[in-house]
């Protein structure tokens, strides 16, 4: 079963050992938005899904499960 964007977010953080803040910050944005995002109280906009992508490392596609591969 593949995770979700909000446990792929969560999962990316944790492994790198990085606090909600420190990726609000790499990203631009408030704590608490990015907050949101890991807790599933938000989806992001596809501007947002771009930044997070590129801040981890990761495609797009991964983030919101459409594929494993990083």
């Amino acid at each position: 079963m593949s995770l979700s964007f909000c446990e792929r977010l969560l999962a990316l953080r944790t492994d790198l050992g990085l606090t909600q803040q420190q990726c609000a910050n790499g990203v631009g944005i408030a704590k608490a938005r990015y907050q949101h995002y890991e807790t599933g109280r938000r989806e992001p906009d596809i501007e947002m899904l771009i930044a997070l992508a590129r801040f981890f490392g990761v495609s797009s596609d991964y983030l919101i499960g459409m594929s494993d591969q990083k």
